[in-house]
């Protein structure tokens, strides 16, 4: 596919009050266009290096990375994680000793999304590791801790040094720096398309919060059907159904995947989504084919569904089985 023609993309932001739109597209292995649609406050139009809060795009970026340690022999999918690190919550309850980083990468980990949305802001445990499927953002957290108590090294010199700094992505941060352009930032809005209060961060977070741009994330996109770092058998256990979900829908290490598409490949895709933000990554590894959106809108889920399902070879088949 190409991107579609600016006025397509203007209706698009329009029906849906969305005022920034980012798409990169991938064809045969390679970055094939980026372009950026709306203005910024500072910048009319939004330049191509317009960065974006990606929300839960950030929690393939440390899988992947993570991956990457276990193919090196650095890192052990299945042992416990309280070999490095337990959460004091936690402590007293059996279940921790349980928990692996296959739990994690595949939200089987049995902990909440946010502790903070839990009776007291405690983490607990509402099942056995391994026995059921719930998203969780805290499983990253539990994950993270565990690596830099073995590394002695913070979450994003990992990341940094292992998938940055290799696939070339330059402008892409974990927190406001001083490298940071807050002019460049596509900044939330609500849904009628009215802007959030500026909010800046200043720590890592592992699954959720990365700033980045398009161009960016479709670099890191590649490297993943490149398998960049990955062993062949680590490879297959990031495309091997992990999980129990329903509808007999399929979870393997840090993707949501989609598999016997009409064509009969099989897709890789996650979403990220905060108030007045929605990105999508769709890859198809068989065909070197993918395609990233940002936006940053709270309807922007409903533009990139509209736009990949119209345009993006098997994006409407893969759009409805997301569903």
């Amino acid at each position: 596919m190409t991107i579609p023609d600016a006025s397509s993309i203007d209706s698009l932001m329009t029906k849906y009050h969305v005022p920034v739109v980012g798409i990169s597209i991938i064809q045969k292995g390679k970055l094939e266009q980026s372009r950026m649609f709306g203005n910024l406050p500072h910048h009319s139009p939004a330049p191509v290096n317009t960065f974006f809060n990606i929300a839960s795009l950030t929690k393939p970026l440390t899988s992947t990375t993570v991956l990457m340690l276990v193919s090196d022999g650095n890192w052990q999918l299945d042992e416990p994680l309280y070999h490095y690190w337990t959460d004091p919550d936690v402590v007293t309850d059996e279940r921790h000793k349980k928990l692996t980083t296959r739990h994690v990468l595949s939200h089987q980990s049995g902990l909440s999304n946010w502790r903070g949305h839990e009776p007291g802001g405690k983490l607990a445990f509402a099942f056995e590791p391994g026995t059921q499927w719930k998203y969780s953002g805290e499983g990253f957290e539990y994950l993270r801790q565990a690596l830099q108590h073995k590394f002695n090294r913070p979450i994003e010199k990992i990341v940094d040094s292992l998938l940055f700094k290799p696939l070339g992505m330059r402008d892409t941060h974990f927190y406001w720096d001083a490298s940071v352009d807050s002019s460049l930032y596509a900044n939330r809005h609500h849904e009628d398309g009215s802007p959030f209060p500026l909010e800046t961060w200043y720590e890592a977070n592992p699954s959720n919060l990365v700033l980045t741009t398009v161009s960016d994330y479709a670099k890191f996109g590649i490297g993943v059907m490149n398998r960049i770092g990955l062993t062949p058998a680590v490879y297959k256990e990031m495309i091997t159904n992990q999980a129990k979900l329903p509808d007999n829908k399929e979870w393997g290490l840090g993707w949501r995947l989609i598999k016997g598409l009409s064509n009969g490949e099989y897709a890789m895709v996650h979403t990220g989504g905060n108030p007045g933000i929605n990105t999508i990554i769709i890859l198809l590894p068989e065909s070197k084919r993918g395609i990233v959106v940002f936006t940053n809108g709270a309807k922007g889920n409903q533009l990139y569904e509209d736009l990949i399902g119209k345009t993006f070879g098997l994006g409407q088949e893969i759009i409805k089985r997301m569903k």
